[in-house]
């Protein structure tokens, strides 16, 4: 394929396959994973808190190979609240960004829930502490 610059001259159209690749690491789709699963749960609790009130923000690993992606979140959730239910909304959020933000496509999303926070228990916690003379 030849084309002209402004001057006349042939120039040579290069196709967009053969222009290079582009590479996104691992470590940038996990944070893109983890911040979709923190979006997710800011919309959920319905019965519970969402992760990120008492606990740690969710955590994500990703294994990428060419334009695939596995990954793994970790995260804390409320209790009482339906564990299913955001669970799948993180899966979902994660599969959106991640297919949006990065390109790629998510055949797997393991949520890993490693804690539960009982409002009653922080609560009695809070109240139990003081200052002491």
């Amino acid at each position: 394929m030849t084309a002209t610059t402004g001057g006349g001259d042939p120039v040579t159209a290069v196709l967009a396959a053969e222009r290079g690749a582009t590479t996104i690491a691992d470590r940038v789709v996990a944070k893109i994973a983890a911040h979709a699963a923190r979006e997710a749960l800011e919309g959920v609790p319905e019965g519970g808190r969402g992760a990120g009130e008492g606990g740690r923000p969710p955590h994500a690993t990703v294994v990428v190979h060419r334009d695939i992606a596995r990954v793994r979140v970790s995260l804390e959730l409320g209790y009482p609240s339906d564990i299913g239910a955001q669970c799948g909304a993180v899966r979902s959020q994660v599969v959106r960004r991640v297919r949006t933000l990065a390109g790629m496509e998510v055949r797997e999303v393991t949520v890993q829930v490693e804690r539960l926070h009982s409002s009653y228990t922080r609560d009695r916690d809070d109240k139990g502490r003081g200052r002491v003379r």
